[in-house]
């Protein structure tokens, strides 16, 4: 019963041994068959070095530790990070809302915005006034404000001057005529005397029409007529009927407004973006629904201390008189200065310290360098970037404030940790030894 049993035993010992070589042999057949099937493809990224676990800049070629005992942390190929750059995870990205756009060539235009006044053309106003003394005997332009047309009369003056210069021309007149037989040097002294009396009168700024008909009448007028220089209205009224007055006393301010000029001011900091000819556009409160539309025609040479500003000049047609001196208006002008196109990135993706402006570039998915660049001017929501970024850089324009957070929030923990354990290292490793120390530790 004994030798039954054992060969039972080892009968049975030998089919499990069978049927687990053959189970094994099956299984690894296939894995090589599938192996052939199937390409080999390696997943293992190949190690480029080894940095240092604290964020410092020391890397090395193969595994080790810091001081502390701290292994150095492996980076693969793809995921290697420069001095400098931050690397994030595209998660972390997505959740901050980081959004990119990319550096381009644009046109630099910027609107400039100020405010005028309406003011009088100075090249069209005119002064009445005489150079001989006399009196106001009749007004016929009695009103400030009235409207006037070149050559029409204002006013009738007498004056006992022009009196007699009238009478000493006519007899310096009648006489060379009577004269005309006499002797050559009576017709000398009588034709000196006529031009002396004639240049009076027209120094007097007595005009030629007035002459001729003295002439052609052969008496002196008691009065005179002045009339207006040029169309326009009368802005200042200083004469009055019976008064009195001297010469060069100013007796009618007439301007003429089918011209009007707009001076606005600019303010110091845009100067640079405005210029002779440029055209502007122009708002007037009084009529909301007209936009006008003119060019510089003068920039003032000083700038005003208390607000910092100049004035331009822009001169206006006003046939309709609609314009009027001392009316406000707005003024905009879109300037490109002149200037080619240039690279231009969103106001947003400046991160300005005050002291220096940081862009941050996206280099590759997850992974930003931040650049220092120079600015140039703005405007329309996008700044110039003279020196720093090439067209066509990824530049992070929305949440960069959030990245530049979280890299100094690194940078800081990195180098708070890397203190506090130098500390105590240093604390461990510096600390002295005591003799009481030592005879304790030799007992021991």
């Amino acid at each position: 019963m004994k030798r039954s049993a054992i060969w039972i035993a080892l009968a049975l010992v030998g089919i499990a041994v069978a049927t687990w070589g053959g189970y094994w042999w099956g299984l690894k057949h296939a894995n090589n068959l599938a192996s052939e099937m199937t390409p080999t493809v390696s997943t293992q990224k190949k190690i480029l070095y080894y940095r240092n676990p604290m964020g410092l800049a020391d890397t090395s070629p193969v595994p080790k530790q810091d001081s502390m005992g701290m292994d150095y942390i492996p980076v693969y190929e793809g995921d290697e990070v420069q001095t400098g750059q931050i690397k994030i995870s595209p998660e972390k990205v997505q959740k901050l809302g980081v959004r990119t756009e990319p550096a381009a060539l644009r046109e630099l235009v910027r609107t400039v915005r100020a405010v005028g006044q309406f003011q009088l053309d100075e090249r069209r106003l005119h002064t009445v006034t005489t150079k001989f003394e006399g009196y106001i005997e009749k007004l016929h332009v009695n009103a400030t404000g009235q409207p006037v047309k070149r050559g029409q009369s204002l006013m009738e003056v007498y004056s006992p001057e022009l009196v007699s210069a009238q009478e000493e021309y006519l007899i310096a007149w009648n006489g060379r005529q009577s004269l005309s037989n006499g002797t050559e040097e009576s017709l000398v002294g009588v034709s000196r005397l006529a031009e002396s009396a004639l240049k009076r009168l027209r120094n007097w700024d007595i005009s030629d029409a007035q002459l001729q008909r003295l002439k052609k009448d052969g008496k002196a007028t008691r009065t005179l007529t002045l009339y207006s220089p040029a169309n326009g209205v009368v802005l200042e009224k200083m004469a009055v009927a019976g008064m009195r007055f001297m010469p060069g006393e100013p007796l009618f301010k007439i301007a003429d407004l089918s011209s009007i000029w707009l001076l606005a001011d600019v303010f110091e900091q845009d100067l640079a973006l405005v210029h002779v000819g440029q055209s502007v556009n122009i708002s007037v409160n009084a009529y909301p629904d007209k936009v006008l539309t003119g060019k510089i025609a003068y920039i003032y040479p000083t700038v005003t201390p208390e607000t910092r500003t100049a004035k331009i000049r822009v001169e206006l047609d006003n046939p309709s008189g609609i314009l009027k001196p001392d009316m406000y208006a707005s003024v905009q002008l879109v300037s490109g200065h002149g200037k080619a196109d240039a690279v231009m990135v969103l106001d947003s993706a400046v991160l300005d310290s005050g002291t220096r402006q940081i862009v941050l570039v996206q280099r590759a998915e997850g992974l930003f360098e931040p650049r220092e660049v120079k600015l140039g001017m703005r405007g329309n929501g996008y700044v110039e970037v003279i020196e720093g970024i090439s067209a066509g850089e990824n530049v992070v324009v929305s949440a960069n404030f959030l990245i530049d957070a979280e890299s100094n929030l690194k940078a800081a923990i990195g180098s708070f940790g890397h203190s506090a354990h130098g500390k105590q290292g240093k604390s461990e490793a510096d600390k002295p030894v005591t003799p009481a120390a030592n005879s304790e530790h030799k007992g021991h």
